[in-house]
């Protein structure tokens, strides 16, 4: 790969799955819709996020076994299919089983995708601009993320049925399966012996592969804690209503997004472990700001410094792992998308911590999160393989 030069029309459709990848966030509109179709309660309701997000940590490292064994491309595309399974269920037959079902066959559907997509991105690209374009591959999830909830809303005003959502996410799922199936990508980067789940859990016997883990399960849970912790900081610390501290989470994904796109040109020019301690420490000063703000508009500007910060640690994270044992990279792939599950584990820790300790506690969590980022650059020149 490093003697050719980047061919976009290779790029273009690895680069499409990453669009698919963003239609799991379809599960925070959809749970809404759902609970009041169905009159679920609040429990129950909240049963829906946890049978996609689940499969992260069930199925990763199986899913980076066998793609050593199949290939890249084949388990993109195996994991685009599942997908597409789960996208038409709930058009072709409503009720709140094949819903279950539905968001099932997404989260495993996604888990896959999610393994196989850095690796796989990391065939078509030169090794010192991966960085660059996980960032970008981010910044289009990202827009994915946002769109789904407008999709939804315009077609339930229009057509009357939040449905159909499903049907154009089902389409762009279809086109991205045939485009990369009559792709020819050669898959180069081979491991050096065949993986096995006892391989993948013996890396993390290797310093550099679980601090990596660990980081990745650190940035996850700060962002989805930081995600859904905005309005309850908001009204804690300056007594903002719901309605007025809801606009703060579109503050930080509007953040995100600058922040991604902006990641992806930057990292053009600096080297990922300089651009990671920038992010970083822009990220901890926006969580110090919060803490001491005066006022609800210096923390919103604040959020939006945490969001920018934020926005490329996942993916510069990614690919330093990746860079350094490339060899080794289905493998870690499965281990670094099994520790997403922090982002499950994470802000219940944070919301014990807010409901004994207070706001400033739940917040110290997320200067803790941050922080641990410090060592990564250190960790990654130190250890070797």
């Amino acid at each position: 790969m490093a003697t050719q030069k980047i061919d976009f029309k290779k790029i273009a459709p690895v680069l499409l799955t990453f669009i698919v990848m963003g239609f799991v966030d379809i599960v925070g509109v959809s749970t809404g819709y759902v609970q009041k179709d169905f009159n679920l309660s609040d429990t129950l309701a909240q049963f829906l996020p946890f049978m996609v997000f689940i499969w992260f940590f069930v199925f990763s490292i199986p899913v980076g076994v066998i793609q050593d064994k199949i290939g890249k491309k084949r388990m993109m595309n195996l994991g685009m299919l599942v997908t597409f399974i789960g996208l038409i269920i709930p058009f072709v037959n409503y009720s709140f089983i094949l819903v279950l079902v539905a968001f099932i066959c997404i989260g495993i559907g996604n888990t896959i995708i999610q393994v196989a997509a850095n690796p796989l991105l990391q065939e078509v690209v030169f090794k010192e601009k991966l960085s660059s374009f996980l960032s970008l591959s981010q910044f289009i999830k990202a827009i994915t993320s946002l769109l789904g909830p407008i999709i939804a809303t315009y077609a339930a005003l229009t057509y009357s049925d939040w449905r159909w959502v499903f049907i154009v996410y089902a389409g762009v799922t279809l086109l991205s399966i045939l485009w990369l199936y009559v792709t020819n990508i050669e898959e180069n980067i081979k491991s050096e012996k065949p993986a096995s789940f006892r391989s993948c859990m013996k890396l993390l016997t290797n310093k550099f592969v679980l601090h990596m883990v660990i980081a990745i399960f650190l940035i996850v849970g700060a962002d989805v804690g930081m995600n859904s912790n905005i309005q309850g900081f908001l009204m804690k610390l300056h007594g903002l209503s719901l309605e007025e501290a809801s606009y703060g989470i579109s503050i930080y994904f509007t953040a995100l997004m600058i922040s991604r796109f902006s990641g992806a040109i930057l990292l053009q020019f600096l080297k990922p472990k300089v651009f990671l301690t920038i992010t970083t420490t822009l990220a901890l000063v926006g969580i110090i700001l919060i803490i001491v703000s005066s006022s609800a508009t210096m923390a919103k500007a604040a959020i939006f410094i945490v969001g920018l910060g934020a926005g490329n640690l996942f993916p510069i994270i990614f690919s330093i792992a990746i860079n350094k044992m490339p060899s080794r990279a289905n493998e870690i792939s499965g281990l670094l998308v099994m520790a997403i599950v922090g982002g499950a584990l994470l802000p219940p820790i944070m919301g014990f911590v807010n409901t004994h300790v207070g706001v400033l506690g739940s917040l110290l969590i997320l200067v803790l999160c941050f922080a641990y980022m410090f060592l990564i650059p250190f960790i990654s020149s130190n250890d070797e393989e």
